[in-house]
């Protein structure tokens, strides 16, 4: 398997038509897997936006004032209520907002990023990235498209890429019913393949001024093997979601 950055993508502007700055950039092939930042996805959907379109409710100042009191640092009640704008559920108000988009996904601040958005305050996620990666994946000479970001994970430092959106694969690879070395049955790995492939394409796409938004995977295979569509873990099953909703942070 080889992994490249797709060189020379530029700056990218609401309207910009993504697939076609990559076919550009880049001769693709119909079984690679091409890896996008939300980043750029989001910048060509409109989603950036200024602090003053969230203008802060009584729920978004309190929960300001709370972090403020906690961290020491001034934070801005604007800033809140954008990401109660963007969640459908806060599971945890302090130290920091950990909160569910509206497509799923579960991270500190709904995924909102504030640096790298040139003219705006704030730059929010797709809507829905695997309609996102969908659009995308019309319009390339390639099957497969994931949609990435970066997030921290619980019991460990620092971030790592994850799929947010995808197209043309499920995101997991199914392996229960096969036998392992000893010829047991699997019963419980499904191997999350999207998050897989995105972690690995942030090692090449790189972080800061020094990252690349699109980075191409090539000659994966994903073997006989069954397919899954779990990637969010459904509430019910989310024993970690359940504890933290019954947890109150007294520092």
């Amino acid at each position: 398997m080889e992994l490249f950055a797709v060189p020379d993508v530029p700056e990218i502007r609401e309207g910009d038509d993504l697939a076609a700055l990559i076919r550009d950039r880049v001769d693709l092939r119909p079984d690679d897997v091409v890896c996008v930042a939300s980043t750029v996805v989001s910048k060509a959907e409109g989603r950036a936006a200024d602090l003053v379109d969230f203008p802060a409710g009584p729920r978004a100042r309190e929960v300001a004032a709370r972090l403020s009191e906690i961290s020491g640092d001034e934070k801005d009640p604007r800033f809140a209520q954008a990401v109660l704008e963007e969640s459908t559920e806060v599971i945890m108000d302090a130290p920091f907002l950990l909160t569910e988009t509206r497509f799923g996904h579960v991270g500190v601040n709904a995924g909102i990023d504030r640096s790298n958005v040139p003219d705006h305050d704030l730059l929010l996620l797709p809507k829905r990235p695997s309609e996102s990666a969908e659009r995308i994946r019309a319009e390339v000479p390639a099957d497969r498209v994931l949609v990435t970001d970066t997030c921290g994970r619980p019991f460990r430092h620092g971030q790592r890429g994850v799929a947010i959106g995808w197209a043309g694969m499920a995101p997991a690879r199914d392996w229960r019913g096969e036998g392992d070395r000893d010829g047991r049955e699997l019963g419980v790995t499904v191997e999350n393949v999207a998050d897989e492939l995105a972690a690995a394409a942030n090692l090449v796409a790189g972080e800061g001024d020094d990252g690349t938004p699109v980075v191409v995977v090539r000659d994966f295979e994903w073997g006989d093997h069954g397919e899954s569509d779990a990637h969010f873990r459904d509430v019910d099953g989310d024993l970690i979601r359940q504890a933290v909703r019954g947890w109150s942070f007294d520092g």
